[in-house]
């Protein structure tokens, strides 16, 4: 794989989608584009919400993107505009800090945290003025990241108008990072497929240190994703961060009932990483350290001997300050079974048995069913959309992203595609007005698709 993100001389002419864009970006700022950069979306096959909790996880890239144009000047000011008329112009100057509004999360804030995370990354004390116009294919708080893969975009975009120069891995770590300019508290899976991507391939991301592995999906099957319409927007909603806050208070619970040193773990895997202790028996010490019912902020003060200020300023953070109650016990159950599951996923994956699509379709099926019962971040509409992929001839159908809305991925042997998006569309899609105004992107098979690039005109 190429260390850094790939260069590629293009024909625009030849692609309509390159082509409207130059169109629209001439007649923005009256000359043509410098360069173009691209980050695709992802699908998380298997693997949620534990990226944060320092374990390895299964997306692939879907061909959904953002893209952007730009050109490069003297003028000290940033022009961002979007093609999408809901999404306003901003301008930003060069020469000051740039701030960003983490209580008010417009697009042009997600842009700016990878303009910044370059800036300060690179040491760069006056960036070069730019314009850009973006346009994204990706649909919006559907959890196939399309914040991330606007933040990953601009890092990308930056960096080349700076003539800064750093590798893909680089480039995800410092997206991951700054991407909490906005109030998100991510564990880097988004940014790290966004970059390390590569056509027809999923891949297995690991951390500490960042890498990838490719992940062969079996031929005889194929991946649908489906939205179920309900919006959820992480950097708007507290949901979130109460979740990763949960993982680190039962971090720092089990580590204290096991006697480790606990102050200074933050992640559940670092737990695990102390004790030398497989997933099994961690799973055994969550039921044995931790109850089910939820801990009140008084017990958690209790158990760590620390005060609620300390409770307050070392372990909520901005958007957490208001919750009372903690459950410590589903949390940390969903996050090591669920750590368990992806590398059962893999060992499926490379071993191809004979009934692996029967396999991996029951390790989709209960990573839904501990998304909902015991991290609590599914929805309504998003478990009635998975029951009616499973009846409709999915093998296996679960949440994808963060959930509380957004999209499911369901896996469906190759043979019966046709059958279960007709049936999906007939009995999710087609009985509710707004829903069949949008699923026409919400409703498509996905193949793995590569990495972010710039585009040079050829």
């Amino acid at each position: 794989m190429a260390t850094n993100p790939e260069k590629l001389k293009t024909a625009i002419a030849a692609n309509e989608r390159l082509q409207n864009l130059k169109n629209t970006f001439v007649k923005k700022y009256g000359g043509s584009p410098l360069f173009y950069a691209c980050a695709p979306g992802r699908v998380n096959l298997i693997g949620e919400h534990i990226d944060y909790c320092g374990y390895s996880v299964l997306p692939m890239a879907i061909e959904q993107n953002i893209l952007a144009a730009v050109s490069v000047n003297d003028s000290g000011t940033i022009h961002l505009a979007n093609t999408n008329p809901l999404y306003k112009d901003f301008t930003v100057p060069c020469t000051e800090d740039i701030g960003i509004d983490r209580d008010n999360p417009q697009w042009h804030y997600y842009f700016l945290c990878g303009v910044k995370g370059i800036q300060e990354s690179c040491g760069i004390g006056c960036l070069s003025g730019m314009s850009c116009v973006v346009e994204g294919t990706i649909p919006p708080s559907s959890g196939l990241s399309s914040s991330s893969a606007l933040v990953c975009c601009a890092g990308l975009v930056t960096m080349e108008a700076n003539q800064k120069s750093l590798s893909k891995v680089q480039l995800a770590e410092i997206c991951a990072k700054c991407e909490r300019y906005i109030g998100t508290e991510g564990g880097g899976m988004d940014q790290s497929i966004s970059f390390l991507a590569e056509g027809g391939t999923a891949k297995l991301i690991e951390f500490q240190p960042l890498r990838a592995t490719d992940v062969k999906l079996p031929d005889e099957a194929v991946f649908v994703i489906s939205n179920c319409c309900v919006e959820m927007n992480k950097a708007a909603s507290s949901h979130f961060n109460i979740r990763v806050v949960e993982c680190r208070i039962a971090t720092k619970m089990l580590a204290k009932a096991r006697g480790l040193e606990w102050s200074g773990l933050l992640k559940l895997a670092q737990v695990q990483t102390e004790l030398k202790a497989s997933l099994e028996e961690m799973l055994r010490l969550v039921d044995e350290a931790l109850h089910p019912e939820p801990y009140s902020r008084e017990e958690i003060c209790t158990a760590l001997g620390i005060t609620s200020e300390q409770l307050c300023t070392d372990l909520l953070s901005a958007n957490t300050q208001h919750v009372t109650h903690f459950k410590l016990h589903q949390r940390a159950k969903h996050v090591y079974g669920e750590a368990a599951r992806v590398l059962q996923f893999k060992s499926v994956c490379d071993s191809e048995p004979a009934e692996s699509i029967q396999l991996l379709g029951d390790l989709m099926n209960q990573s839904h069913a501990s998304c909902r019962d015991l991290y609590e971040c599914s929805c309504p509409e998003l478990d009635q959309l998975v029951d009616i992929c499973l009846k409709s001839g999915a093998v296996g159908s679960r949440l994808t992203g963060a959930g509380w809305g957004g999209c499911a991925v369901s896996m469906v042997p190759s043979g019966k595609v046709e059958v279960f998006l007709r049936a999906v569309r007939q009995t999710y899609y087609s009985l509710d007005p707004r829903r069949t105004a949008m699923e026409k992107q919400s409703l498509f098979v996905s193949k793995p698709s590569g990495g972010a690039a710039i585009f040079l005109e050829a």
